[in-house]
């Protein structure tokens, strides 16, 4: 039985920022869910100063998934897609003769992006006004989902401290139903 939240971002981003909201809004994500010693850092986009985590491993994976979502969407006609980031915690699984381990998600964040080119000025500054708006309200959602009873009782506990992260993550980017790497 396997009921973990899934908390879900929509975006509508155009092609000058969709690279950085998604690099943004992913290291808000992990800031708030990574356990470990966690150096932060800050990113600003559209006058929203958004949390990151300053690891270099983390920003190549995130700059690895960005990069195949916009190359991913870049072909489509549609150019929607979606990243998700799922927080899994080791469980050993026991049957008959062995025992293994096995990942269990215990949360899940979906950010689904939907690209659009605003036409004139004064709609590119009214996208920029309503992206700015969405990136705030992104960062309430992410703050009032991991401060939450909700999303503090479903941390597993820690039972490893080495590392960012006691708990694996999988950053997975689906566009067209189908995954890319």
């Amino acid at each position: 039985m396997n009921n973990h939240p899934v908390v879900t971002i929509d975006l509508v981003l155009d092609r000058h920022t969709t690279k950085e909201v998604l690099r943004a809004v992913l290291h808000s994500i992990l800031f708030h869910r990574l356990f470990g010693i966690v150096k932060p850092q800050t990113y600003d986009v559209l006058d929203v100063t958004m949390p990151g985590v300053d690891d270099p491993e983390i920003k190549q994976l995130i700059q690895d998934k960005v990069d195949a979502f916009w190359k991913a969407v870049d072909l489509r006609a549609d150019k929607k897609g979606e990243i998700t980031v799922t927080f899994t915690e080791k469980r050993a699984r026991k049957s008959w003769f062995l025992t293994s381990e096995e990942e269990v998600p215990w949360e899940q964040w979906t950010i689904k992006a939907a690209i659009q080119q605003p036409t004139s000025e004064r709609e590119r500054q009214k996208f920029n006004s309503d992206l700015a708006s969405n990136l705030t309200e992104t960062l309430r959602t992410i703050l009032t989902h991991t401060s939450s009873e909700r999303g503090r009782s479903r941390v597993p506990p820690i039972t490893n401290n080495q590392g960012i992260s006691p708990f694996p993550v999988k950053i997975t980017v689906i566009v067209g139903g189908i995954e890319v790497s």
